[in-house]
């Protein structure tokens, strides 16, 4: 008999603090801002602007992952932003499925981002609203990385299978991340509830297939070897880097 030591959904969702900079989500109104809300953010055509992060949120963070990280092209930077952010929303909804029993609705008109912000991804959510942990899916895959892939593959053409390996990889992250807090801290309920979820998660026609379910290594790849000096992932694909596209990078 598995005993469920479930905590109250407070509205400052601070119990998530416990779990890891990934795992934080800000409540109320940012203290910096206005910021855009993830809702404008997928809905925003390109534009040109170069400077004004609130103008085109995508652009921005496009820009500034490419300067940061010396990426010879925009879509690799657009992949690990994008990834980034999924593990950011997968790790929130997860962590909070796992150890509330519930899910604060991340409804994107609530949810608002930096895109100037540092990594984890700034976020910030208006109003808790409580959810049922089984809500997972709903909120983050179909709620924020459908829109967000549908995004990214209109402005910069990127394969919608190596988006949704972003997300698969950023699930499996996030829940390795739980399992290693639940495991340190005597709260192997946390973990089995996390390895539960993401299971029914991995189901869906969108994730299914994006790892090998037995290594867990992806079946695409995010271009993270494509960086100068950036090397293979934990979870990738290769066993080495193409020699073509490394010599090119």
């Amino acid at each position: 008999m598995v005993l469920l030591l479930f905590v109250d959904l407070d509205p400052e969702l601070g119990a998530l603090g416990a779990l890891g900079d990934f795992f934080v989500l800000r409540t109320g109104v940012p203290t910096r801002g206005p910021l855009p809300t993830l809702a404008r953010t997928y809905a925003t055509p390109r534009l040109e602007a170069r400077d004004d992060v609130y103008a085109d949120p995508i652009t921005f963070r496009v820009r500034k992952v490419t300067q940061s990280l010396h990426a010879p092209e925009p879509r690799i930077a657009v992949s690990i932003a994008h990834q980034a952010l999924a593990a950011r929303l997968w790790s929130i909804a997860l962590g909070a499925a796992a150890l509330y029993g519930q899910v604060p609705d991340l409804d994107p008109e609530l949810l608002c981002w930096d895109p100037d912000g540092s990594v984890p991804a700034d976020l910030w959510l208006s109003e808790v609203r409580a959810l049922p942990a089984t809500a997972v899916d709903e909120v983050v895959r179909a709620g924020h990385l459908a829109p967000l892939a549908a995004a990214l593959h209109s402005r910069y053409r990127i394969s919608p299978r190596l988006l949704w390996g972003n997300a698969g990889s950023a699930l499996a992250g996030s829940v390795r991340g739980l399992d290693r807090w639940a495991r340190a801290n005597g709260r192997t309920d946390v973990a089995d509830r996390a390895h539960a979820l993401a299971s029914r998660l991995f189901a869906h026609p969108d994730l299914s297939g994006t790892l090998d379910p037995h290594t867990l290594r992806r079946r695409s790849c995010c271009l993270y070897y494509r960086l100068p000096g950036g090397g293979l992932c934990g979870d990738c694909c290769f066993d080495r880097p193409p020699r073509s596209e490394a010599g090119r990078s």
